[in-house]
């Protein structure tokens, strides 16, 4: 076996500071350029939210690719694997075989019958008001916890590199991101939100690839001879075998239970993936779109193994967890130890992109549910202009974005794989049951998407607040405090199939009858798309 440095030097890291900023500027000033050519065309609703529907199946697939392919996929797992090894690729596989449940059950459908958001086609045969309320609140919950995540990986990524250790210097860190988050989308709505997000896609997966064959290539392009490596860095032959983290107790494997059901199901469920159907012209396109970025997906997720284990065996778990970041540096690392300071700026540029353009993505859909949903449809009761819901809209992103900032300060240190996970189970309680009813069950009504959206956020928020998350456990958040009396960290396993008895309940409790020509419109309108077009070009 080729023997190799099994230690990065973290105080070097601060030598590369300037190189490391002036990639990030280079980044942010190129996107912003293309945010503000964006920005020239959105004149409409359509063009603010839904880029005009002008993007291709490959276009939208590599933008779904970067939205998905967040700070938790790279940062996240690549410190998962590092650390946990086999279970620390639960989440790879997790997240990509998620892509199949809304290959085959939602995109096409999702598409035909919506026009903006998700709440579009919740309410389409059901009462307006009660649904879009119940949809907004839901799409605001999921789209703050994913919002978290990131923001907590941006904290984590610029310590690294800037050997920022304080609390206060982290914060200030997450402010900047935010700052920045709010200036793409306010500018470039949709539009140039996804081509932040191809531009990203595209550097994330072409710097994952080299990183990856360069690791193979040290190891003689030989898995096992790699596998060998970190085993015997780690002093620990458990890091190839299942249990590591999930294995060790009765709790813990049911713990990994419900992180696996939240993964699978609640890609299916995330707005701001949805959202991402609505930017093509077609069913056939979005459809188009799942498979292409699933190519794209899991590929990345394959680099994933070698790097989370290059990490491991090149520089080691013990430096990883005590570097600035903890378990987020992984991937920074293992790009300092291969590539110096010119690597590690490029890793690094690309992992601070890959945090702004989700974060712009999923602040653009949060505005976009409470402009359109609430005030337009709610508030307004419909009257409200293109113009003035736009107005809204930009005003809501600068409110989530100082709430996203506000939420990242308080979640910095935390594994931003794991808490993309509570926001996958939070998104598959609130919003999966009522899609897949609203989708394939006629007698479904208002009540019992009502119970379902309320009973599983609700269910789903309050066992996270009573979870070892939040308090009771060394990385919890609230440091000083035990009120966990749920024992479990991912409350899926709970709240997924409480949301489903409470949406199927309600609706054989409920007295009230729906439209059943509205329902008819919507089944023959999602299984063929005739009447889709009329309803997304105006």
């Amino acid at each position: 076996m080729i023997t190799v440095p099994l230690a990065v030097d973290v105080a070097a890291l601060k030598d590369t500071t300037l190189l490391n900023m002036g990639i990030f500027g280079l980044f942010v000033a190129v996107t912003m350029v293309i945010v503000f050519r964006a920005s020239k065309n959105n004149k409409t609703a359509a063009d603010y939210y839904a880029a005009g529907r002008s993007f291709t199946g490959s276009q939208n697939g590599t933008a779904i690719a970067g939205d998905y392919l967040s700070a938790a996929s790279f940062l996240g797992i690549t410190g998962a694997i590092a650390i946990n090894g086999y279970d620390g690729f639960m989440y790879s596989i997790g997240f990509l075989v998620a892509w199949l449940v809304a290959l085959l059950l939602v995109a096409e459908l999702l598409r035909n019958t919506g026009k903006f958001t998700m709440a579009d086609v919740l309410s389409f045969r059901l009462k307006q008001r009660p649904v879009r309320i119940a949809a907004a609140i839901s799409t605001l919950a999921v789209c703050f916890f994913y919002l978290l995540a990131q923001m907590a990986g941006a904290g984590s990524l610029i310590s690294l590199l800037l050997g920022i250790s304080d609390w206060g210097g982290q914060a200030l860190v997450i402010i900047v991101v935010g700052a920045l988050m709010i200036m793409y989308v306010l500018i470039g709505g949709m539009k140039g939100t996804t081509w932040v997000q191809i531009i990203k896609a595209i550097l994330l997966i072409a710097g994952a690839a080299v990183m990856t064959l360069w690791v193979l290539a040290i190891y003689g392009f030989n898995l096992s001879t790699l596998l060998g490596a970190a085993v015997e860095t780690a002093n620990n032959p458990a890091v190839l075998n299942p249990g590591l983290q999930y294995g060790k107790t009765n709790t813990s494997k049911l713990d990994f239970m419900s992180l696996g059901l939240a993964l699978v199901l609640g890609t299916a469920a995330l707005p701001h993936v949805l959202m991402r159907f609505y930017t093509v012209p077609t069913a056939k396109e979005a459809r188009k779109s799942v498979v292409w970025s699933i190519w794209l997906i899991g590929l990345f997720y394959l680099f994933t193994l070698v790097l989370g284990y290059g990490a491991a065996a090149l520089v080691g778990a013990e430096t990883i967890k005590s570097a600035p970041g903890g378990v987020n540096s992984a991937a920074p690392l293992l790009a300092f130890h291969l590539g110096g300071p010119l690597l590690l700026g490029f890793i690094s540029a690309v992992a601070f992109a890959t945090i702004l353009a989700v974060v712009a993505g999923l602040t653009i859909t949060a505005a976009a549910s409470f402009a359109h949903d609430i005030y337009a449809s709610v508030i307004a009761k419909g009257k409200a202009d293109a113009a003035t819901e736009v107005k809204v809209a930009r005003r809501t992103v600068v409110v989530i974005g100082v709430l996203a900032i506000l939420g990242g300060i308080f979640a910095n240190g935390q594994n931003v794989a794991f808490l993309v996970a509570l926001a996958f189970a939070v998104a598959a309680s609130a919003n999966l049951p009522t899609i897949i009813y609203s989708l394939f069950w006629r007698r479904f009504t208002t009540q019992g998407a009502v119970w379902s959206m309320y009973g599983g956020l609700g269910s789903a928020i309050i066992l996270i607040i009573f979870s070892p998350v939040v308090s009771g456990a060394a990385t919890s958040m609230v440091k000083d405090a035990n009120f966990a009396i749920f024992p479990l960290s991912n409350p899926g396993i709970v709240s997924i199939p409480l949301a489903f008895i409470l949406g199927w309940l309600g609706t054989i409790l409920d007295r009230n009858k729906e439209d059943s020509a509205k329902q008819a419109e919507m089944e023959v309108r999602s299984l063929t798309g005739v009447g889709a077009e009329k309803a997304t070009n105006h």
